[in-house]
């Protein structure tokens, strides 16, 4: 049975304390109701485990989609979410994909996260499927592959941008520029022509999604990418 990780925060607000954050919701039901299908084993981990918070824009009406409104709806699937596994835990398994879900609140417990950069690096040196998506891109940052280079390095990759940032008016909250960050890094950006629209950009065994508009299609993609892998194993 094909073994997936999806990695959420556990932070619930910014750092200003003026409003809350947390995972967006779309961005772990997509992955998670097309791996369910497939009868794929899921894990739901975050950096120190236990309780996921939701961000509360990702519940409003015009984002809460319907395949997120159902397992929202759904108390086993609430119940998940309040106790996730901490990466510590699931540091030393192996999995067929490492997927990082989004949410402003993964900008400050994603970035310097040493477990998660250690999961990620052995992940993708030993080719196996590495997808991030929206502000969950960030966790790939600070990731140095065993040659010290950044694995994103003249990678090509996609993520929430600066301007996105300010049509969801959370230029002031946020506590650093992502798309500004990720060229930092010597990759190879890239974003929809339309902001607010849906992106996925696959590089090799690293796929990016770039925002909650991207959910659907990142986990198509992403489903399509692992069945090619197990038929060529």
């Amino acid at each position: 049975m094909l073994k997936i990780l999806i990695v959420v925060t556990n932070i619930n607000a910014y750092a200003s304390g003026n409003l809350e954050t947390g995972l967006w919701l779309s961005e772990l039901t997509h992955i998670y109701h097309a791996a369910k299908e497939k009868g794929y084993e899921i894990t739901i981990a975050s950096p120190k485990g236990g309780n996921v918070p939701i961000d509360p824009e990702s519940l409003k009406p015009l984002t809460l989609d319907k395949i997120s409104k159902s397992y929202w709806n759904e108390p086993g699937f609430r119940e998940l979410l309040k106790n996730s596994k901490s990466l510590a835990n699931v540091a030393d398994q192996k999995f067929e994909m490492v997927y990082l879900a989004g949410g402003h609140g993964t900008m400050y417990d994603f970035p310097n996260d040493t477990t998660m950069q250690t999961i990620i690096r052995k992940q993708y040196e030993s080719g196996k499927m590495v997808v991030a998506i929206c502000h969950g891109v960030g966790g790939l940052l600070n990731v140095k592959l065993s040659n010290g280079e950044y694995l994103i390095k003249g990678r090509k990759i996609t993520g929430f941008n600066w301007f996105e940032e300010s049509l969801a008016r959370r230029k002031k909250e946020v506590p650093f520029n992502l798309e500004a960050g990720l060229k930092e890094r010597g990759s190879d950006y890239r974003k929809a022509f339309i902001p607010m629209t849906s992106k996925v950009v696959v590089d090799g065994n690293l796929i990016t999604g770039q925002n909650p508009f991207s959910s659907k299609e990142t986990a198509k993609v992403v489903m399509k990418e692992l069945e090619k892998q197990t038929q060529n194993k």
